[in-house]
């Protein structure tokens, strides 16, 4: 039997994994990204809403697009903060396809804990790229998924990518 080495999960098995209140709520928003977003994984930010990185990806460079409102359902937005959310996930699409240049991308929004929502309380729009052929042998068989890139990384990566969309 061949050993898969990931010493970078040792990070997460062994931190502590208590949050008081919304992981998703910005309490200390500023319109600008700062030192603090970066280690959130905050990769852009909007009026209404804002992407960051999967903490838990399912692929590398799965985005998040995030009201700042918390809701749990897309039907309590507003028509603005609607409208931003799905310019967030086509900038999300656009940002996906120049990083990782995938050759597909998952959409999708699970409103509520029977549909799939790892947190359901608050609302947020998963973008994750894909790739020909990906469905790598670990997930079929260990159900493991292996993520070539740090996230703090990717989240710099990322942010450049949005700022030069935006230009």
């Amino acid at each position: 039997m061949e050993n898969m080495w990931a010493p970078w999960r040792m990070e997460y098995i062994l931190s502590k994994k208590e949050h008081k209140g919304c992981v998703f709520c910005l309490e200390d928003f500023q319109p600008q990204l700062t030192e603090n977003d970066a280690l959130r994984l905050v990769v852009h930010k909007g009026t209404y809403c804002y992407v960051m990185l999967n903490r838990y990806p399912y692929a590398a460079g799965h985005l998040m697009v995030i009201p700042y409102r918390h809701c749990m359902d897309i039907t309590e937005l507003s028509a603005e903060e609607r409208g931003e959310f799905m310019e967030l996930v086509s900038l999300s699409c656009r940002a996906v396809r120049k990083v990782c240049r995938c050759d597909g991308i998952n959409m999708g929004i699970n409103l509520g804990k029977a549909a799939g929502a790892g947190i359901a309380d608050h609302l947020h729009g998963h973008i994750v790229p894909r790739w020909e052929g990906d469905s790598q042998f670990i997930a079929v068989v260990a159900d493991v998924r292996l993520i070539p890139e740090r996230l703090e990384t990717m989240q710099k990566t990322f942010a450049l990518a949005f700022k030069e969309i935006m230009e």
